[in-house]
């Protein structure tokens, strides 16, 4: 994985259309205070944005040859498809693509379909002392620790093998909004190689900046075997890799510059729940995290007394915590009098046109602490939703949003495409 520091400065090029700013439009009347807001990230990301089992249907559940499973997954222009199941009868063999995965998408963002086999190689995880593959392997066998090889012909022992194209057939199958179907068969039947195949597990890594978040989520070649992954190439037990990946699976997302609006004698005038989008501006910031539109519409309305674009400094994005680093944060300092309110919105930068913002009439601006719970996950209704984080048409995800007009809701929870974190995981926003 990159280190933190890369990740921070290409994804803020990656994400450079969300841009900042700040004005006040009116002098308030009487200055009772000077409040400070902050707003921080405090999401504690993860690197692989979906990630699971399979196994055949029998017992054991080995994928005999002849027999196939299914890998349901989304994913966003960049992002592949790893995973990895041991060759049944050797000591310590697995299938695998060569990392960074499988591609689903080419140059152009069209998803590719077809027989993607030649992108599977053969493992030697370097545990163990090849016998002669077959049925008759002797499991475990003896110990050799070396590092993760490719296979390519013969093993370090000699023994020969066919290229794993040969012995399992790989065919991608594009289902449409970002989902893909990939059908691993056994095809090893009557050949030199004839195997089983055991449980597995995939994976499939965020994108950010361009770079993947895990380029090598399941293993490296050339180096010693983690993580779980010798449970598999050796006794085809998918459970400890299953686990390690679990716990890498999650969410990841940046959130755009925060706009601040304080206002006075009127209804929050970002948005209000049931009604369709405005064209004030908010759809720009929901799809794309720009609230340029939206903070020059509110300049322009009565009853608005100033208002701020809020962008963290190098990035402009707010990063969540990343490998136990802190996210980013903002703050301003306001001049609130009596009977203000202030709100808040964000986009939820991984999605088509989800945005975080404060709830009902916003918040007192005079009162203090931390008003985390004064804010919610809202759809703008302006884009169809993909998988937050895996989407072709994000356009955070170098994507163009596909239009559609229903009404601004809550972002259910669970929904759809997740389950997602409580929104105080998500964002902190406290008043001082």
């Amino acid at each position: 994985m990159k280190n933190h520091a890369q990740i921070l400065y290409r994804t803020a090029l990656a994400l450079s259309p969300f841009i900042f700013g700040a004005c006040t439009d009116h002098d308030p009347e009487v200055i009772d205070q000077k409040s400070t807001i902050s707003i921080e990230n405090v999401l504690d990301s993860r690197p692989l944005v979906e990630s699971g089992t399979f196994q055949g249907t029998g017992t054991p559940p080995v994928i005999l040859p002849g027999q196939s499973v299914d890998i349901k997954f989304s994913a966003a222009k960049g992002e592949a498809l790893s995973f990895a199941t041991m060759y049944g009868w050797s000591n310590d063999l697995f299938f695998a693509p060569v990392n960074p995965g499988i591609l689903v998408y080419d140059g152009a963002g069209m998803p590719i379909e077809g027989d993607v086999s030649s992108q599977i190689k053969l493992w030697d995880n370097g545990t163990r002392i090849n016998q002669m593959p077959g049925a008759a392997v002797n499991h475990p066998g003896a110990a050799d620790p070396k590092n993760i090889t490719e296979v390519k012909g013969t093993d370090a022992q000699g023994n020969s093998y066919l290229a794993a194209s040969a012995l399992m057939q790989a065919t991608l199958k594009y289902d449409g909004n970002s989902y893909f179907t990939l059908t691993i068969k056994n095809t090893s039947g009557g050949t030199a190689n004839e195997t089983p195949f055991s449980p597995g597990v995939w994976s499939v890594s965020y994108i950010v900046g361009g770079n993947l978040l895990s380029p090598s989520p399941l293993f490296s070649e050339g180096m010693p075997t983690a993580n779980g992954l010798t449970s598999i190439a050796e006794m085809g037990d998918n459970m400890p890799l299953s686990a390690y990946i679990k716990s890498k699976t999650g969410i990841f997302t940046p959130l755009s510059p925060i706009l601040v609006v304080v206002y006075n004698g009127i209804d929050n005038p970002i948005f209000k729940v049931g009604e369709n989008d405005r064209g004030e501006g908010l759809k720009r910031l929901a799809q794309q995290g720009n609230a340029t539109d939206l903070a020059a519409f509110l300049k322009t309305k009565p009853g608005v007394k100033s208002v701020f674009i809020l962008a963290a400094p190098t990035t402009t994005v707010l990063l969540p915590m990343i490998n136990g680093a802190p996210g980013s944060s903002v703050s301003q300092e306001l001049s609130v009098g009596s009977g203000d309110r202030l709100a808040i919105a964000t986009m939820y930068g991984f999605s088509n046109d989800w945005f975080f913002t404060s709830i009902d009439n916003g918040v007192d601006p005079a009162q203090k602490g931390d008003i985390s719970s004064s804010i919610k996950l809202y759809d703008n209704g302006t884009a169809l939703d993909q998988f937050p984080g895996a989407g072709i048409t994000q356009f955070n995800l170098a994507g163009t949003p596909l239009a559609e007009s229903k009404p601004i809701a809550a972002v259910p929870n669970p929904n759809p495409y997740t389950t997602l974190p409580a929104i105080t995981d998500f964002i902190k926003v406290t008043i001082k």
